[in-house]
């Protein structure tokens, strides 16, 4: 049998039904220590994070919380394919790694997905028509690796003062980028890390650069197409609305978890697609 498992970054619910599992990051905040997904839900994290200045630390998974799941692996003669958030990003990948040797079972394989939350959701959906397919364990990573060099990711924020908290923008550059209602454009780089393509002035001009940017890497209709937000859905639906409007089809809206929505905020929108063009990605 092939298990598939994720870290909870991934914001993919665990499964026995569909073999999948999920190994939870740990989210601080406020003095408490929380569980992602176990006692701490997406709307309870946003509503904690509006009533604090205090910005959340996330943990990723220790090398010991993948190396139980391993070991049960390899006594039950499985194989698992382990699909976790970036390298670029996290050392949840890193921890699997080290797991790994220690448990020294050649059928186990980790996927650096060189993406988040539900860009590892089309990782997996893509393994799991594969397990459906009769395909290898050894054959689905083969394919994995060269479908997340197409994952694309485009969000925008509503606030700039969640990336100021988290070191991701300096305080006088998001002082003055709210003062002027600057609602940058970000993206997960081909190498998988956060990246800026645009700084636009307003929600509109923010959504209408991210169909843009869309358009230029054409949208793979042979894959889900996804809205994301954070906490509330105002801009969103404007952003939906808009892709109906230029033909776009959305497979599902889906809420982003505590790993990114500790750096974007509320009302945080994009969306989450595979690309056609992927190299053509500005950078």
């Amino acid at each position: 049998m092939i298990r598939i498992l994720v870290d909870s970054a991934s914001d993919i619910p665990a499964s026995n039904e569909d073999n999948i599992f999920v190994v939870p990051l740990s989210v601080q905040l406020n003095g408490n220590d929380y569980i992602d997904g176990v006692n701490l839900s997406h709307n309870q994290f946003y509503e904690l994070l509006k009533s604090t200045e205090e910005f959340p630390k996330t943990s990723q998974p220790s090398p010991q919380a993948y190396l139980n799941f391993f070991e049960e692996v390899k006594k039950s003669k499985d194989e698992l394919i382990c699909i976790l958030l970036s390298s670029g990003v996290s050392g949840t990948f890193q921890s699997g790694c080290l797991a790994k040797e220690i448990v020294d079972y050649d059928k186990i394989y980790l996927v650096d997905s060189l993406t988040g939350a539900y860009g590892v959701k089309l990782l997996v959906l893509e393994a799991q028509k594969l397990i459906q397919e009769g395909k290898s364990a050894k054959e689905i990573v083969e394919a994995l690796e060269i479908l997340k060099q197409k994952i694309t990711i485009y969000l925008s924020v509503d606030t700039l003062e969640y990336l100021s908290k988290g070191g991701r923008l300096d305080k006088t550059a998001a002082f003055i980028g709210g003062i002027a209602k600057l609602k940058p454009v970000i993206t997960v780089t081909r190498e998988g890390k956060i990246g800026v393509l645009s700084k636009t002035i307003g929600t509109n001009r923010a959504i209408n650069a991210i169909i843009d940017l869309a358009h230029q890497l054409e949208v793979d209709s042979a894959y889900p197409l996804y809205t994301i937000h954070t906490l509330g859905d105002k801009n969103v639906a404007k952003l939906e609305a808009k892709l109906a409007e230029q033909g776009y089809i959305v497979s599902e809206r889906e809420q982003l978890g505590p790993v990114v929505g500790s750096h974007v905020g509320p009302e945080a929108f994009g969306i989450i697609f595979v690309a056609k063009k992927p190299d053509q990605i500005p950078m």
